[in-house]
């Protein structure tokens, strides 16, 4: 397959490359600085100069099978950086798996009320842009991921996806390693399952 990673120098967005490349898969990175893909990574990848306040400029997708988001809200972007990422995606008409946060929109409450406390204030009016973001995404077909607090570490070997009307509020607070996130998100850009859903990253 080729795969399109929006947001590819980023911490999740630099695995997605990692994991797609170790698959076999082509790798189109998306990204707005195209010298922090490191020389080794650029070699291997199609490096495609993408900024999503730049509509007139972002590049063309019609030859990748599918496009994996995991763009966030860098410093000084504001907070329509993830609702134009999303408009651009759903305007390419391409499979897509988009990152989004458990804790914001439909899935406030989900992750329990530590977790909802901690959200808020860490993340705080990002969480009604994420939820902007997230419907125009599903709108378009994409997965929507609803990830937990993302950390360090290797793949789970227990790492699933669940509907989020399937998700059992946890006791405490849920975590999960960047790694087992990327590699989920691959499992469902290459199969497709879960298009026009919100599914949980659990593992």
């Amino acid at each position: 397959m080729r795969i399109a990673v929006l947001g590819a120098s980023g911490r999740v967005g630099g695995l997605l490359v990692e994991q797609a490349l170790e698959r076999g898969h082509q790798v189109v990175a998306l990204v707005r600085t195209p010298d922090k893909i490191t020389a080794s990574v650029s070699r291997r990848v199609d490096v495609r100069q993408a900024d999503v306040f730049s509509p007139q400029t972002f590049p063309d997708l019609g030859d990748v099978d599918a496009a994996v988001s995991a763009i966030g809200v860098g410093k000084g972007d504001g907070l329509g950086a993830l609702t134009a990422g999303a408009e651009l995606l759903a305007a390419a008409q391409v499979r897509t798996v988009w990152l989004g946060a458990l804790g914001s929109g439909v899935s406030t409450g989900a992750g329990g009320r530590i977790y909802q406390v901690v959200m808020r204030m860490a993340v705080g009016k990002e969480l009604t842009a994420k939820a902007a973001a997230d419907r125009i995404a599903l709108a378009a077909g994409a997965a929507v991921f609803h990830a937990p607090d993302l950390t360090g570490g290797p793949l789970s070997p227990d790492r699933r996806i669940v509907p989020l009307a399937d998700l059992r509020r946890p006791l405490l607070p849920p975590r999960m390693s960047r790694a087992s996130v990327a590699a989920l998100m691959l499992d469902e850009a290459e199969a497709g399952r879960h298009g026009g859903e919100i599914v949980v990253p659990l593992g």
